[in-house]
């Protein structure tokens, strides 16, 4: 179905160009159902292919520009993914470029919009995987509030948390362990966590991040986290790498 979304979200762009462009006043509305499925993969219009060659033309120019490369296929599940994994690591990775230190990251699940395929990554890619606009953030929990962060995500059945965070949960949403590091989290410590905006403010079942203290919240245009993205792909692609994700007992289901 990728080939009819992007037919159609071409569609959404030509009508805003040309709405952009003339004078032309609405007459009237009419509406009805499309159903949308393969059919439109196995006879595409000539003329509605036609029409939009133009705009099409445009929107690759901004979207086929390589990022990198994916080591492997990464899709999104829980309890851990590969592709989860990923992104938890590019925000601690991006925390150095803010003087920020953190102890772990967090990256939510929902707001993965798309898997990876192995090979060559595109700015579309990524543009499929983070479509939002959602920003770095970085705030301070307790260690108390982060057993209780760990406890909503095991609730949920699972997020997506960076390397050396390891939390052991139960079938039915129970926290058992959560470590940092080899480490058990101490209630009385305090860690500086870096994740989006969106989830700072306690949002996707994350309610305890609430209560986090000196938060920051950058707002400018290359802080949204596909710049970040693909900011990681450009820098592992100009060392010769390429981008490797594995599930390593992150997050685990004690049988």
């Amino acid at each position: 179905m990728k080939t009819t979304f992007r037919l159609f979200a071409l569609g959404a762009v030509a009508a805003m160009a040309v709405g952009c462009t003339t004078h032309y006043q609405i007459a009237g509305v009419e509406r009805s159902r499309i159903l949308v499925n393969n059919r439109f993969d196995n006879e595409p219009s000539v003329q509605g292919t036609a029409f939009l060659a133009p705009y099409k033309a445009k929107v690759d120019e901004v979207m086929s520009p390589v990022m990198g490369i994916a080591a492997r296929d990464m899709d999104k599940y829980r309890p851990e993914c590969e592709i989860g994994n990923m992104l938890a690591d590019v925000m601690v990775w991006a925390a150095k470029d803010y003087n920020e230190k953190v102890d772990f990251g967090v990256y939510n699940i929902g707001g993965i919009r798309a898997a990876l395929s192995k090979g060559v990554v595109t700015y579309g890619d990524i543009n499929d995987i983070a479509p939002f606009e959602n920003k770095i953030a970085f705030t301070t929990l307790t260690g108390a509030k982060v057993l209780e962060l760990f406890g909503q995500m095991a609730k949920r059945g699972g997020e997506c948390v960076s390397h050396g965070v390891e939390l052991v949960i139960t079938q039915d949403g129970k926290l058992l362990s959560a470590c940092l590091n080899g480490e058990d989290i101490d209630p009385q410590r305090e860690y500086r966590v870096v994740t989006l905006d969106y989830i700072v403010q306690g949002n996707d079942g994350m309610s305890a991040f609430k209560d986090g203290t000196n938060t920051v919240s950058p707002q400018e245009d290359k802080d949204n986290s596909r710049f970040l993205i693909m900011n990681y792909f450009k820098a592992m692609h100009a060392e010769g790498k390429e981008v490797d994700a594995k599930v390593e007992g992150r997050i685990t289901i004690q049988q």
